[in-house]
């Protein structure tokens, strides 16, 4: 089974309302969370998320929307849970891993060099003590495989692929995870913001364009990886359920079908 949570919400000025949609996936070998929102830790001390982050996004930091409260509020306990994947570990995405101390965090070797060694455009997406309990980073390079036209992905199982799509970071990467009764879902992180982006021609307000060019590490890479995704949308949408992480319209039509 496949749950869809939100674990933050965001009030940003002149911009729709924005969540963090993650995914909470039952497998056989335990639980597996897609990204994680903020950790209790954010909410107890959010000034390490940094005035300006907190500024331009408003978040709610609501205690009842981290990952932890939400597998709880599903009959779990943070302990079933075995398996993080990151799209990309920004203070938004990577916030609640200390809740879950005992799962491994899957992310792309390229982001966590990026997080632990950040450049000087990269110092504000990352909070080191976020992960400062010490998780057991399990680093995914590019692998050798390939889905639906994208090359260079890796998988963990059947059931889960990680498909590379930096530039929104250096390694960001979208997740794609099997439905039980077919199909895929494709988280595809920060690749964008708006459910008009998916479609071509993009509909997107404008304040949400600029904020993605601002927030991109390499604008002209992210826009190529936007561009993949907007084919994959209109060729297998049939097949590939596409949605971001940020958009409160497609988090909401997932929890409701």
């Amino acid at each position: 089974m496949i749950h869809h949570l939100n674990c933050a919400s965001f009030r940003p000025l002149a911009t729709p309302h924005m969540v963090a949609h993650c995914l909470l996936v039952e497998r056989d070998q335990g639980l597996l969370l897609v990204d994680t929102g903020f950790g209790s830790d954010d909410l107890a001390d959010p000034r390490r998320l940094g005035q300006p982050f907190r500024s331009i996004t408003r978040p709610v930091l609501d205690p009842h929307e981290t990952a932890a409260q939400r597998v709880r509020a599903l009959g779990h306990e943070p302990d079933d849970v075995t398996d993080i994947v990151l799209t990309h570990m920004d203070l938004d995405h990577a916030g609640g891993i200390g809740d879950f101390p005992k799962a491994r965090v899957h992310v792309h070797a390229a982001e966590l060099r990026a997080a632990q060694h950040p450049g000087m455009k990269e110092r504000g997406r990352y909070v080191p003590g976020q992960w400062a309990h010490g998780p057991e980073w399990v680093p995914h390079p590019d692998g050798g495989d390939d889905w639906f036209g994208f090359g260079s992905v890796s998988a963990l199982g059947d059931d889960v692929v990680l498909v590379p799509l930096p530039g929104h970071s250096r390694g960001h990467q979208g997740v794609a995870v099997a439905r039980p009764g077919g199909g895929w879902l494709f988280h595809a992180g920060d690749s964008y913001f708006f459910s008009g982006d998916k479609q071509r021609p993009r509909e997107c307000p404008r304040t949400l364009r600029v904020f993605q060019t601002a927030l991109a590490q390499d604008n002209k890479v992210r826009l190529a990886n936007l561009e993949r995704v907007q084919e994959l949308h209109a060729a297998h949408g049939d097949e590939v359920t596409v949605f971001c992480a940020h958009d409160a319209s497609e988090l909401a039509a997932l929890q409701n079908p």
